[in-house]
Formats: structure tokens, sequence, C-alpha cells
């Protein structure tokens, strides 16, 4: 794809290594929020993947948590999920600074995949109930469609109840 921007091309390349030929979809709208994505995209919000960053503890590590559009991440609950992969520790939301040097992406674009490092991801077991998904390219007005499969498989992440009630 020609002239993509240097981060959308970071994520086509990751999904390219991960057998995923997808087609990236940029706007003139933005697709920062979810509702922004799904008005733009014509979908229901709940079948955009929010990719959200959080931080471990004290030791700081990076967590993504991919989100139903509809859903809040319930901190608690995410904790709990990927306490084998944070050493138990709580988690909360992480700063811009933070999102970009774990990620390499600017909130807004955060994609599920094609980070600056290896991040532990919980995947919001809400997206399950759709055919297919929408999720950030890397930029604020760019997606990609996918089933909630290949999520599952090109993240590693682990599947449970995230949703803040």
């Amino acid at each position: 794809m020609a002239g993509l921007p240097a981060s959308v091309e970071r994520v086509r390349s990751a999904l390219a290594d991960r057998g995923g030929h997808v087609d990236i979809r940029q706007f003139d709208k933005s697709t920062r929020t979810a509702d922004d994505a799904a008005a733009t995209i014509g979908c229901p919000v709940g079948a955009i993947a929010k990719s959200l960053v959080f931080r471990s503890g004290a030791s700081a590590m990076p967590v993504l948590a991919i989100v139903s559009g509809t859903n809040k991440a319930d901190v608690e609950k995410l904790a709990l999920l990927a306490a084998d992969l944070i050493n138990g520790e709580a988690v909360e939301r992480a700063d811009a600074d933070f999102v970009r040097s774990n990620t390499g992406y600017a909130i807004g674009g955060v994609p599920p995949v094609g980070h600056a490092g290896s991040l532990p991801t919980v995947i919001d077991e809400d997206l399950l109930a759709f055919a297919t998904i929408w999720a950030a390219a890397g930029a604020p007005n760019a997606v990609f469609a996918l089933k909630p499969q290949q999520l599952i498989d090109w993240t590693g992440g682990i599947v449970g109840n995230i949703a803040l009630i």
C-alpha cells in the first residue's frame, strides 16, 4: 500500500508477519474514538476494538486491554486476568507518554499489534459476539477489519470479562 504514514505501515507489516493480509482503510474523518470510528465505518460501536494501555504498579509494565467500543475497562478485573503476566500488581490507566514509549503509537491510533515491544494483552470477551470487529491501524484515521479469532491469534491475548459494570 503506497503512501501510508510510517505508523500505519508498521501495523501493515506486523499484520503481514502474522499472515494477516487485511485492507487498512484511511478516512478523512477521525476514527480516534469508538463512537467516531463506528460512525465513520458504519458499524455498531461494540464492534470497535479499542486498544487501551495500562501501567502495572511497581514494575511499571505495560498491559494492553482490547475492549469493545461500548465498554470501559475495569482495572480490577484486568489486573486479575493479567495477574500471572504482571506479577499480581494492580494496574492504572497509562498517560500519553507511557503509551507512546511502550507501543510506538499515540493514543487514538494504538493498534492491537506492531508495538515497540511485547505487551501482555487481555481481550474483552464482548468482542467475540461480533463476526467482524474493527481496530485502529496506527493513526487516528486508519482502521482495519478482522475476525475476533484473528485478534486472539495475532495478539496471544487472554480473553475474559474486563468490562466495567
